[in-house]
Parts: structure tokens; sequence; C-alpha cells
């Protein structure tokens, strides 16, 4: 499954991408976030499955155990879906394991690129510090100037995306800790507050490195085109119908997502 990735903006389309990925989600579904009208809803736990405790800190979709469940639930709760997971059979995997603040920086880095250009730029803000990867920290951020930014090809407003990223965690704005504790409303709340991160990001973000299990990304294009062919319907559906349609999904709406945009892509590829 190859998904790509977008914010606020609409991006371009970029090559194909490992599933599971925030920053490389939905390059191909052209989103365009800024024109959508957003109803986030509060995770819900499940009080009928011993096994998995949903809550808005635990990164339920971690192990293919909890994926094996999520398809379980979907297969029954839906027969249209329920038929295009049994035909496609291969289960997503959500593998992120890095730190809040790294994985927002790198969507900053990746928007509207393709994924190609996006990693060679990556890998040079990656180089500027001690450490690499570990190395990426507020202050750090911070330390560098707009134009030692430029000069590995981060344009001048991602800079200022980044910085401002960097000044809220600075400022207990944010953190890695209160990001790990927040419901789904509260992270779409606080996180759109930086420049740069708008609510498809933040969605991304809660699927892709969060692992939260119940997000329904309505303004992705991706898995609108999804709902549309999967229900057969005329027009692609706006965030209420999604919900509507989306509802019986629950409390699995991230994994029934992950399901449309392998429709799509599968789709392409015929």
């Amino acid at each position: 499954m190859s998904l790509r990735k977008t914010r606020t903006a609409v991006n371009k389309p970029g090559s194909s991408i490992p599933a599971g990925n925030l920053n490389n989600v939905s390059e191909v579904t052209g989103s365009s976030s800024s024109k959508i009208t957003f109803r986030p809803r509060k995770l819900r736990k499940v009080s009928s499955d011993p096994i998995i405790v949903i809550t808005a800190s635990s990164p339920s979709l971690s192990t293919k155990s909890a994926v094996d469940v999520a398809l379980l639930h979907l297969k029954s709760s839906d027969e249209l879906l329920g038929a295009l997971i049994t035909t496609h059979n291969d289960p997503p995997v959500f593998e992120s394991a890095n730190p809040p603040f790294l994985s927002l920086a790198r969507s900053i880095i990746y928007q509207q690129l393709a994924t190609k250009a996006a990693k060679c730029i990556y890998d040079r803000f990656i180089s500027l510090f001690d450490g690499g990867e570990s190395g990426v920290l507020p202050e750090s951020v911070i330390s560098l100037s707009a134009v030692d930014l430029r000069k590995i090809g981060v344009s001048g407003r991602k800079a200022s995306y980044l910085h401002d990223l960097a000044d809220k965690y600075k400022s207990g704005v944010l953190s890695d800790e209160l990001v790990l504790k927040m419901s789904d409303e509260e992270l779409i709340d606080r996180l759109t507050l930086v420049k740069g991160i708008g609510v498809w990001t933040v969605h991304m973000f809660m699927i892709f490195s969060l692992h939260r299990p119940d997000v329904l990304p309505v303004g992705d294009l991706g898995v609108r085109k999804g709902v549309k062919d999967l229900y057969g319907l005329k027009d692609l559906p706006g965030p209420l119908q999604m919900e509507q349609l989306c509802e019986k999904w629950r409390p699995y709406r991230s994994v029934g997502s992950w399901c449309m945009w392998r429709l799509i892509e599968a789709r392409k590829t015929k």
C-alpha cells in the first residue's frame, strides 16, 4: 500500500511510499483541507473487548494483535469494507516510533514536496544536529537561523514554521509529554496553533505517529474517494456524510481510512 501526504494547502502528487509513515502519507490525494469544515470527535473506549483498552494516550495500533482486532471489527460491522479487507489481505503496519517533536518537524519539511526531494532535504536537516535524529530538539532547532535552513533547501516559510514549532515547545505550550496525553480534540486545537500545521497534518500525525485508532480524516481526498467508491456514491462525500457513513467503523476509523487509501491505490495500478 502506498500512502501519501498534504497539509491545509494542496500537495503535489509524488512517488510511492511505504504505509505507516506520517510524513509520506498522502501526496497522491491532493487534499484541500483548508476548504473543509472539520468536526473533531473525541476518542471512545472499547468497553466490550478486554484485549485492548483505547485511551487518548495509548497507541493501540502499535501491535499486530491490535490491528487484527480492528480488522475483525471492521469486517463484522461493514460488509462492503469486510469484503475489501478479505480481498486485499495486506493489513496495515503502524511502525513509526519517533518522538512527537521530531515527527512534527519532519512533517513540516515534507510538505508539498515529492518524496525523493523531501527526503534529501530532511537528510541534510538531520546532518545539522549532533546525534542525528536524536539531536533534533526544540532548543537545537531554535539555534539554527533561517539562513542555515535555506542553505540545505528548507524554504524561508518552512523555516518560520520549524521555529514556531520549537518556540511553542520552549514556551511550554507544547511538549512531547503533553502531546502523548492529549485527547484527539485537544491535539487538533493545540497543534493547529503552530504555523504550517493544519487539521489534515494533525490527523495524519495522530494515525501514523501516535497510532490513535479512531481518527477519520474527513478532508483527505484519498479517503473521500475510497468511501465514494466503496459505497457507490455519485459524488465525493462531504465531512458530515463521511462521519455518517463511517460511523459503523468506530472505534477503528483510522484502520478504515487506511483501507480507503489501499482501495484507491490498488485501482490506480490496474
